[in-house]
C-alpha cells in the first residue's frame, strides 16, 4: 500500500477462503457475474405416472364437493390436461413411442456425457415434442417406472441464448434445487443439452441439491470458493426457501403452472423468463457501472494509514435487482388448487396472485436493453417505476427512498416497502415502510409511485422524531474533536481519551449536565479494562468511530461501534465523543457477559468457578 508517512514497503493483509480471490478477479476481468437457477416450477414442471394420478384423484374429489359451476368447469379442464399428458407418458412407458395428433413419434437414444471420474456409459430413451414444449425421458434407463413427462417453461431458449450469445460469457451458471440428484442432473441436461451453460467438468460442483426442508444459501452453492455471494443473483419461484441474508438477491418469478393456468405465461407481452433475462441484463450493467465508476477509482486512492471505515462501498447484486414488468407481482400469495409437478417438498409452490392494474403512466420495456445498458445504483428523482421483488421494493423514484435506504445500510437494518392494491372501484395503492421489521410509515396514492414517496417521507419524519427524543437526555457537553484516531498497543482502535486539541462549547462551570457527563466518562477506562479481561485475544476487539452530520459544532454527533471478530457487540451515539464511546462499550460489556453465541465465546476467556 502507498504510505504518506513510511518510507519502507507497507502492506494490508486480507483473509479470504481458498480460491475465492482468484475466482472473483477472473469474473471481474471478464465482466461476469453468477446466476443460480431453481428447477421445479421455475424452469420446468415434471410428472411421473404416480404424480399424475395423485393430482387427477385430488381434483376429482374437490369437484365432488364444489358448488360453483365456474370452478367446476376450471377443474374439469385441468383434469383433462392432466389425463392427456398422462396417456402420452403411459404410452412412452409401455412402447417407447407416443402418438401426438395422430403422428407416432419414436424415442431417440441420447447418450449422457459422463462427468470426470465416471466411466459408465449411459444412454437414455428421450422423446422431444417441441410443439408441446415437452420432453419425455427416463431417469434410470433400465427402470420404466422412472419415466418422467417434463414441460419446459416458455422463453427458456431466449434466456439461454442471452447467457451464451456470441460465445461471450456474461454469467457463470449454477443450479440449486431440493430435488433428488440424478433427477436434477437429467433435467439440467435437457435444459442445456450442449453443456454450453455448465461444462461437464463443472457439472458435479455446480448442480447443488439441498435437503428438503433446509434453507438454500449462496454460501453453500459457492462452498468451493467459486464466487462471492455479492456477485450472484438467483432465479426462483419462492423467496422464503432462501437464507434471509440472500433474499435480496433473489428475482422471484411466478410459479410455472401449465395445467392450472396454461395461458398465463403468454398472456403478457413479455414472457416471465424474458423479464428475468432483462432483469439479469440490468443487474450486470448496474453492477459493473458501480465497479468502474466508483469502487475502482476510490480503491486506488487508499493509503496504508486509512482505516476499514474508509473503504468504498462494494457493489452488491441485490442493489440492482428490480422487476421491470408490473404485470407480474412477486408476492405469489394465492396458492394453486394443488401443487404442480413432482411430489415432495420442492413442489410446494404458489401461483402468481391477481395482477396489479398498471397505471397508464407506468410502462415496462418489452425490448431487452443492450448488454452494456447501465442503471443507477440507487433511485433518483425522475427515475422509472420499479415493482416489488419478493414483497419489497429495491428502488423507487424518490430521493426520500434513496435517503431511507442509505440510513438502513449504515445502520445494518433492513428497509422494506410493501404494497397492496385496493379492491374498490377506485384503484388506490397503499405502501408501508418497515425498518428492521417495524412499521415506521405508510402512504396512499392513485399510483404506486405517489404512495411510495408519501410513505418514505413519513418514515423519515418518524425516524427523525424518534432519534431526537432518544438523544435529547444525553446532549450535555458538546465537543468538537479534531484529533485523528490512533492505534494503541492493546489491540483496540480508539481515540486518545485525554485530548488537548478539543474546542469546547460548554455550559457554565459546575452545571449538573457537565458534572454528570464527567462522572459518566470517568467510568470508560474501567469498562474497557473489563472488556479486555473477558477477551481471550483482545486484538480482535476494535472501536470504530465516525462523525455524522458534520455541519456546525452544535449539530455534530458521534457514532461508535464495538466489534469482536467482525461481529458488532455494541453501538453508541452522542454529541460528546467520549459519551458515545462509553455507551458503546457498556453495551458491548453486557453482551459479552450474557452471550451464548459460540462464534463469540471462542474469543473469550473460559469462566473459572471458585471452589
Amino acid at each position: 500500500m502507498p504510505s504518506k508517512v513510511e518510507k519502507v514497503p507497507c502492506f494490508w493483509c486480507c483473509s479470504v477462503r481458498v480460491g475465492l480471490y482468484a475466482a472473483s478477479v477472473g469474473m471481474l476481468n471478464l465482466r461476469c457475474l453468477a446466476i443460480v437457477f431453481d428447477l421445479d416450477e421455475t424452469l420446468i414442471v415434471a410428472n411421473t405416472m404416480r404424480s399424475f394420478e395423485s393430482r387427477i384423484e385430488m381434483l376429482s374429489r374437490r369437484m365432488d364437493i364444489e358448488d360453483d359451476p365456474v370452478r367446476v368447469a376450471g377443474m374439469s379442464a385441468e383434469i383433462k390436461r392432466y389425463i392427456e399428458d398422462r396417456e402420452l407418458l403411459k404410452e412412452f412407458i409401455d412402447t417407447d413411442t407416443v402418438t401426438d395428433n395422430g403422428r407416432i413419434v419414436g424415442t431417440q437414444k441420447e447418450e449422457v456425457q459422463p462427468m470426470p471420474g465416471v466411466q459408465e456409459r449411459l444412454v437414455r430413451p428421450v422423446i422431444r415434442l417441441p410443439e408441446r414444449n415437452a420432453i419425455l425421458t427416463r431417469i434410470n434407463p433400465e427402470i420404466r417406472d422412472t419415466s418422467v413427462f417434463v414441460k419446459l417453461r416458455p422463453a427458456w431458449e431466449d434466456l439461454r441464448s442471452y447467457l451464451t450469445a456470441k460465445g461471450r460469457k456474461r454469467f457463470e451458471v449454477y443450479v440449486c434445487t431440493m430435488a433428488e440428484r440424478d433427477y436434477a442432473l437429467e433435467i439440467w441436461r435437457l435444459l442445456d443439452p450442449e453443456a454450453n451453460l455448465i461444462s461437464l467438468n463443472n457439472l458435479s460442483d455446480r448442480v447443488v441439491c439441498v435437503k428438503a426442508g433446509s434453507k438454500k444459501s449462496l454460501q453453500h452453492v459457492f462452498r468451493d470458493g467459486g464466487c462471492h455471494p455479492k456477485m450472484a443473483m438467483v432465479i426462483d419461484d419462492r423467496l422464503q426457501v432462501w437464507d434471509e441474508k440472500d433474499q435480496h438477491r433473489v428475482h422471484v418469478v411466478p410459479a410455472y403452472a401449465p395445467y392450472y393456468a396454461p395461458q398465463a405465461e403468454m398472456a403478457n407481452a413479455v414472457p416471465v423468463l424474458c423479464v428475468a433475462r432483462n432483469v439479469a441484463c440490468n443487474v450486470r450493467g448496474g453492477f459493473f457501472r458501480e465497479f468502474d465508476e466508483n469502487l475502482l477509482k476510490k480503491v486506488f486512492e487508499l493509503l496504508h494509514e486509512n482505516e476499514l471505515l474508509d473503504l468504498p462501498y462494494a457493489p452488491d447484486v441485490g442493489d440492482y435487482l428490480v422487476c421491470e414488468d408490473p404485470n407480474f407481482p412477486q408476492s405469489n400469495k394465492d396458492p394453486a388448487p394443488i401443487p404442480e409437478g413432482m411430489s415432495g417438498a420442492e413442489v410446494e409452490k404458489r401461483l402468481n396472485g391477481r395482477a396489479y392494474q398498471a397505471d397508464q403512466k407506468q410502462t415496462s420495456s418489452s425490448i431487452r436493453p443492450s448488454d452494456d445498458a447501465r442503471v443507477p445504483i440507487r433511485g433518483t428523482v425522475g427515475s422509472s417505476n420499479v415493482q416489488p421483488n419478493g414483497g419489497s421494493m429495491a428502488i423507487v423514484p424518490s430521493l426520500f427512498v434513496t435517503v431511507l435506504q442509505e440510513i438502513g445500510r449504515l445502520c445494518n437494518s433492513k428497509v422494506e416497502f410493501r404494497s397492496t392494491v385496493s379492491t374498490s372501484k377506485i384503484t388506490q395503492f397503499s405502501v408501508e415502510v418497515l425498518f428492521s421489521n417495524e412499521k415506521i410509515g405508510n402512504g396512499i396514492g392513485k399510483t404506486r409511485d405517489e404512495a411510495q414517496v408519501q410513505a418514505a417521507e413519513k418514515a423519515l419524519q418518524n425516524l427523525q422524531s424518534n432519534y431526537l427524543s432518544y438523544v435529547a437526555p444525553i446532549a450535555g457537553v458538546l465537543n468538537k474533536d479534531t484529533s485523528k484516531s490512533s492505534r494503541n498497543g492493546n489491540g483496540f482502535l480508539e481515540d486518545d481519551l485525554d485530548s488537548d486539541g478539543d474546542t469546547a462549547m460548554q455550559e457554565p462551570s459546575g452545571s449538573k449536565s457537565e458534572q454528570k457527563d464527567h462522572s459518566n466518562v470517568d467510568r470508560l477506562p474501567s469498562v474497557l479494562s473489563l472488556i479486555r479481561e473477558l477477551c481471550l485475544e483482545d486484538q480482535h476487539v476494535v472501536f470504530r468511530d465516525q462523525v455524522r452530520n458534520p455541519g456546525s459544532a452544535t449539530n455534530e454527533e458521534y457514532h461508535f461501534q464495538v466489534e469482536l471478530a467482525g461481529q458488532i457487540l455494541g453501538n453508541g451515539i452522542g454529541v460528546n465523543k467520549d459519551f458515545a464511546k462509553l455507551q458503546a462499550a457498556e453495551e458491548a460489556l453486557r453482551f459479552l457477559k450474557t452471550t451464548t453465541d459460540p462464534q463469540i465465546k471462542k474469543h473469550l476467556r473460559p469462566i473459572r468457578c471458585s471452589s
